[in-house]
């Protein structure tokens, strides 16, 4: 009588229920053809001089902004720093106009985005919903809006009825709502939560507001995080609003501020004659040192939600 070897058996039988990998799983080489090396060659040179155009103009600033006036005024600063100084940054943050500013900036920032995720959310989620009766003319309208505005004009009258203009709304409303961020935000809710999900929270007695506060959002963070910094960024970076519905210094942006010194060459003014040729000597300082202050915060808060954000890439992509 022959033996069985159970061991094996069950080793064979194991063997026989594994999945195949494919050739990249196991490590095995795919012969790259000709076309290919070619595309991954242009791909590499094609990103390279992107990297580049964006890169060297920013180690220009950097450098220009450490640089002393002379160096700058002179035009002997390329990509890095002639005669360190921190000359540009002590006068940029001992103006009180680019401090306010920046105060501002931040201010508009943080509540802007705020304001904009509630009502993205407060739209989106709704519309998301197949039991919502009319949802498909709502969001028709919505889109609409994307397509068609009535202008600068219109929008300037409404805010001005509303009391708006000189305040801080002024800022924080005309422009609260993104249609393109709402658009994203009802993508995520249709593909990307399971329609169980609202099922069982559904059979456990939660309201709509319930499943939205403590099931939906705690799923949703890649879509925040992406939402919030598309926000964010056009907030900070917001100059033309200011332009139009502000008049108060004490209420402007820093990026008004930025635009007074590159475009308008406003680096102060009072004080005596030596005083006033000093600030003209460091003008073009000062006006490096201020980008570089205008552009470290979005460097600052990028790394936070950065994975958030790949993750948030691929929004709607994959069903499930």
């Amino acid at each position: 009588m022959t033996t069985i070897d159970t061991e094996a058996l069950i080793t064979a039988a194991e063997k026989t229920r594994r999945p195949r990998r494919d050739p990249l799983s196991r490590g095995v080489k795919v012969k790259e053809t000709r076309a290919d090396r070619v595309f991954v060659f242009a791909a590499y040179v094609l990103l390279t001089v992107f990297l580049l155009v964006v890169l060297l103009p920013l180690l220009n600033i950097v450098a220009s902004s450490l640089s002393s006036p002379q160096a700058v005024s002179s035009g002997r600063v390329l990509f890095w720093p002639v005669d360190i100084t921190f000359l540009g940054y002590q006068e940029a943050l001992g103006n009180p106009a680019i401090l306010r500013g920046f105060g501002n900036s931040v201010f508009y920032t943080v509540a802007g985005t705020l304001i904009s995720i509630a009502g993205t959310v407060a739209i989106a989620y709704p519309l998301s919903r197949t039991q919502l009766f009319g949802r498909k003319a709502i969001t028709a309208g919505v889109v609409f809006t994307m397509l068609f505005s009535g202008g600068v004009i219109p929008l300037y009258l409404v805010v001005q009825s509303l009391g708006l203009l000189d305040t801080r709304w002024a800022m924080l409303l005309p422009n609260a709502i993104g249609v393109w961020q709402v658009i994203i935000a009802i993508v995520f809710f249709r593909t990307s939560i399971p329609d169980e999900v609202y099922e069982a929270a559904q059979l456990d007695g939660a309201s709509e507001l319930r499943i939205l506060w403590t099931v939906v959002l705690p799923l949703a963070k890649p879509l925040l995080a992406v939402v919030a910094l598309m926000y964010a960024i056009m907030q900070w970076n917001s100059y033309f609003d200011a332009l139009l519905y502000l008049r108060d210094a004490d209420l402007q942006p820093l990026q008004l501020v930025l635009r007074g010194l590159l475009v308008l060459g406003d680096v102060g003014s009072g004080g005596d004659v030596t005083e006033q040729l000093r600030r003209r000597e460091i003008a073009d300082l000062l006006k490096y040192s201020t980008v570089v202050i205008a552009t470290v915060p979005m460097l600052i808060a990028y790394p936070f939600v950065a994975k958030y954000f790949t993750k948030g890439i691929m929004i709607g992509a994959v069903k499930g």
